[in-house]
């Protein structure tokens, strides 16, 4: 269970902020949601409180952990399938898994593949919702703002 003030991820969507917890009645079945505030686009997100290990809510990672994404972000492409729907798979289960580090090489594969060759539309939307759930967590670990976070992306991978 989370508490106002704790900074979590929920995947797929970002890092954010448990701002309340409120009692909402959705189809006659009264429920406990969590309000989280987005840091990116200051978006507000509920979720359900009985749904979070489903879902796969959790705390945001820690400083040493975030060392551990630049150095991730730092090495060299990884193999990825030349057939780009294989590819294009492989990277939505890192994604859709929630793991920072997994989200972290995707983007850097990503972002190393464009240099090589222009992406397709399709990954160039992967690599950049990838790299705002990578940012939005980053954010609230450092207390950095976007464009920081975002220049410290780019230059970890040599943009």
């Amino acid at each position: 269970m989370f508490n106002i003030g704790d900074k979590v991820v929920y995947p797929m969507h970002g890092a954010g902020i448990i701002e309340k917890i409120e009692e909402k009645e959705i189809l006659g079945k009264k429920s406990k949601y969590y309000v989280m505030r987005m840091p990116i686009g200051d978006m507000k997100v509920m979720i359900p409180v009985d749904n979070i290990q489903e879902i796969g809510i959790r705390g945001i990672i820690t400083d040493e952990e975030m060392q551990e994404v630049l150095s991730i972000l730092r090495d060299d492409k990884t193999k990825m399938p030349q057939n780009w729907n294989r590819r294009y798979r492989m990277n939505m289960e890192k994604i859709k898994s929630g793991d920072i580090f997994k989200i972290a090489s995707v983007v850097r594969n990503l972002m190393l593949r464009d240099e090589e060759r222009t992406l397709s539309t399709g990954e160039r939307k992967m690599l950049n919702s990838a790299k705002q759930m990578l940012i939005s967590e980053l954010v609230l670990v450092s207390d950095m703002d976007q464009e920081e976070t975002e220049k410290i992306i780019n230059e970890a991978i040599n943009f």
